[in-house]
């Protein structure tokens, strides 16, 4: 039963990412943080496709992971390869572009993307990529993971603006600020002395 929930997790949370980077984020090359937005970077530049680029930037790290973390490797797998899988499945389906004004656009789509992250963390599930670059650095440096993933996003996102247009950059802020709030809505759980207050 466990597997089933899990596996159902990861297919909505993998459709709702699909739905924000195709319909909110590509009109308008908005980018995400980490690996899904080095994807977005390929796409906009040599229209490479999405979920491709991100497996195959990948496979070193989960090389590593296989190695250094093998929990995060069985974790994060399964959310890497479907949630790349309905990235290029929804870009294949994809009708005429939803007409909104960008900013919208770009904080409907974090609300999507975030909303799918979310939904796969709650099963102890991710899309990888750059979240075990982090680990590896925390490991080695001390320094918070959370910090170093704030971080790698803000590099991504400033090269990636830097070499499309500062329209993207500024979009792209936008959209990874109502990712991380989304998510972390979304996977907020009260402290346990908050829920006997409730009570």
């Amino acid at each position: 039963m466990y597997f089933l929930k899990k596996g159902l997790a990861i297919v909505i949370g993998s459709i709702l990412l699909a739905i924000g980077v195709n319909y909110f984020f590509v009109p308008y090359h908005v980018l995400d943080g980490g690996m899904i937005g080095i994807g977005l970077i390929a796409k906009y530049i040599w229209g490479m496709k999405i979920g491709l680029t991100i497996i195959l930037l990948s496979i070193p790290i989960f090389v590593i992971a296989w190695f250094k973390y093998r929990t995060y490797f069985y974790n994060s797998l399964h959310g890497l390869l479907v949630s790349s899988f309905f990235i290029d499945l929804f870009r294949t389906i994809r009708s005429a572009p939803i007409q909104l004004d960008a900013p919208f656009s770009s904080i409907i789509g974090g609300i999507f993307v975030g909303l799918g992250i979310g939904i796969m963390l709650r099963v102890k599930t991710s899309t990888g990529g750059t979240d075990l670059i982090a680990q590896f650095i925390s490991d080695l440096s001390g320094i918070n993971v959370g910090i170093i993933i704030f971080l790698i996003d803000s590099i991504v996102i400033l090269v990636g603006g830097l070499l499309i247009s500062m329209n993207t950059l500024l979009l792209s802020i936008v959209a990874i600020l109502v990712v991380g709030i989304t998510t972390s809505i979304y996977t907020w759980k009260p402290a346990k002395h908050d829920v006997d207050q409730i009570h």
